[in-house]
């Protein structure tokens, strides 16, 4: 494996959060994170926010917001 750099890290970061990359791709930008603090720390950010998100979707909206939401959606989509 090579060491992908930086910025091709920092730009495939989502993907790699997601599990979203092929096997290679995956394990060259997991070795770099190995080796890089910067891209290490900016792994931990996407981690904790991918986490958070998580947590925050886990329960289901309030019905009567769900209700209010699809009766805006209708009035959108007839005018």
């Amino acid at each position: 494996m090579t060491d992908c750099g930086c910025e091709k890290a920092k730009a495939e970061l989502e993907e790699y959060l997601h599990n979203e990359l092929r096997g290679e791709d995956a394990a060259d930008i997991r070795e770099h994170m190995e080796n890089c603090p910067d891209c290490a720390a900016e792994l931990k950010v996407g981690l904790v926010l991918t986490d958070a998100v998580k947590r925050a979707c886990k329960d289901a909206a309030p019905e009567e917001l769900r209700v209010q939401v699809l009766e805006r959606l209708r009035v959108l989509q007839t005018h």
